[in-house]
Order: C-alpha cells, then structure tokens, then sequence
C-alpha cells in the first residue's frame, strides 16, 4: 500500500484537540526543465511521478519555449531563485528520491550538488539531458565537464541514451555489444549504476543495466509510434518513483518501462512534429 497511515492531533477551530488519521505518500522531487507543451520536463515528470503512485514537486531549472518541432528559447532563472526553490523544497518535505534532468549551466549544476550533499539527498536518478528528441541542444558547454565531475558522482543511477552515452564514456556505440562496454564504462568513470537505453537507434527498445556488480538487460517491445516527445524524462521520474517506494533498482527500473511502454502505446497524437505520450492514459482509458 502506498499511503501511510499516522496518528496525530489535529484542533479544529472552537475545538479541543482530537485524534485524527492523516495520509502521506512517497514523495519525489524532479529537478529539470519547464516544457510549456506539457510532453517533456517538469510537467512530463509531475504527470508520471502522480501517475506511478507518489507525490511530486518541483524545482525548475530553465524556462524553455518549445512544442512538439523544437526548442525556441531557453531561460534561466537566477541562481539565488534556484537556490531557494531547493532550500523550500528540503526544509519541509524531505524528497525520497529525486530525479534530476536539464541542469543547462555550470553555475546551476554547483548549486544542486552543494544542496544534495548538505541533505544527504538519497536515491537520485539522473538523466543527462545533452540533446532534445528534436535535435535541440539542451545543455551548454561549459556545464559538460562540471555534470561529469561534480553530478554524476552523487547518482544512484544515471538513464543516458545512446548519444549521451557516447558523450559522456568516448565509446562509439553501435549495438548490444557496444551499449554493455559503454554501461562498464560508465560505472568506471563515475562510480555509479548506468542504464544505457537503446531505443530504435541500436534496437527496439531493449536498454541494458550496470552496475559495479552485475549487467542486465531490460527488454522492450517495439511500439510504431512516432511520438516519443519526453520519453527519457517519463522513465527516468518514473524510476524515481519506485525508488521512492522502497523498490530495489532492478524492479523500479522494470515497472517504469512497463509504464512508458503502455504510455506510448496509448498512441495519443498531438501536435505538428514528434508529440507526447499519454502519460495519464490509466485514467483516459476508462473515459
């Protein structure tokens, strides 16, 4: 069950104080990007992060003017902003996992690290978010060398799809093969769990598991969709999601597929380019 139950006194006005039941849920903070389209980032993660059972916030890391064509424009907001959307969020409702996605600066990705170390953050899934589904570039240069050195390191487990893999490993990736020593890789350089998504670009849509202590594969039905707008910020909340529930890696990482996939398959088509999932398709479907 995923509510939990406690006993506690809560005084009605004009009231003594009475026994009263109050409900929590998990809770997840997504730390990413503003979609104003609704498919990808924040309002991609809210959706899944609610969708999978938990109860989700925000700290927005970038404004961006995009659709289902592409990014237009990208904003940042002030780091002292940045800072006190963290501070808020860590004071009153401690996060039980946390997902991170765009981080655009250098400057941004020094005031998460220093606010995830000062609070112990637990069970981060990190998706490094380079380049858009669209082709837009999503991160700034001088950002690249402080997300590998300062960020990565802090992660229960990182979500790269085959272009970030390449990015962030230097190794060329063009199959199974390829995606395992990229994974090895990976754990070596920054000492955490990588998932390496496949996707259509090495195979339908099987993504491979390492850890310092085994490799597993995650194997995927191929879905005929071209809409896949926010498809690495779906997966990666989700698995936060079930992190913040008390699953071990492997089966948060298998329930979250098991969403995207039924998500995607909803086949929802919105939009003039490559358009949304329906992340909300077990309430849809009922409609």
């Amino acid at each position: 069950m995923l509510f939990k139950e406690e006993l506690f006194l809560y005084p009605k006005k004009g009231e003594k104080m009475e026994n009263k039941i109050k409900k929590t849920l998990p809770t997840v903070l997504t730390i990413a990007g503003s979609d104003c389209s609704g498919g990808a980032g924040i309002q991609a993660d809210l959706k899944s992060i609610i969708m999978n059972g938990s109860y989700g916030m925000s700290v927005i890391t970038a404004l961006t003017a995009q659709n289902t064509m592409g990014v237009t424009a990208i904003d940042e907001p002030p780091i002292e902003f940045l800072h006190k959307q963290l501070e808020a969020v860590f004071e009153d409702i401690y996060p039980d996992a946390i997902k991170i996605g765009m981080v655009f600066s250098k400057e941004i990705v020094k005031e998460i690290v220093e606010t995830l170390k000062k609070y112990d953050a637990r069970n981060i899934v990190i998706d490094p978010v380079m380049i858009a589904t669209s082709g837009s570039k999503l991160l700034s240069d001088d950002a690249i060398d402080s997300v590998k050195k300062d960020l990565l390191p802090l992660a229960t487990v990182i979500t790269p799809n085959i272009l970030e893999a390449e990015e962030l490993c230097g190794i060329k990736i063009n199959n199974e093969e390829d995606m395992e020593k990229a994974g090895k890789k990976l754990v070596e350089l920054y000492g955490v769990a990588a998932l390496v998504k496949g996707g259509h670009s090495v195979n339908d849509a099987n993504d491979v598991l390492v850890t310092k202590e085994k490799t597993t594969w995650f194997k995927g039905k191929r879905i005929e969709n071209d809409n896949t707008h926010g498809t690495g910020c779906t997966l990666s909340s989700a698995i936060a999601t079930y992190l913040s529930q008390g699953n071990s890696l492997e089966k948060s990482i298998e329930l979250a597929k098991d969403y995207l996939s039924e998500a995607l398959s909803d086949m929802l088509d919105l939009g003039k380019g490559r358009g949304p999932m329906n992340h909300g398709y077990k309430i849809t479907r009922k409609m």
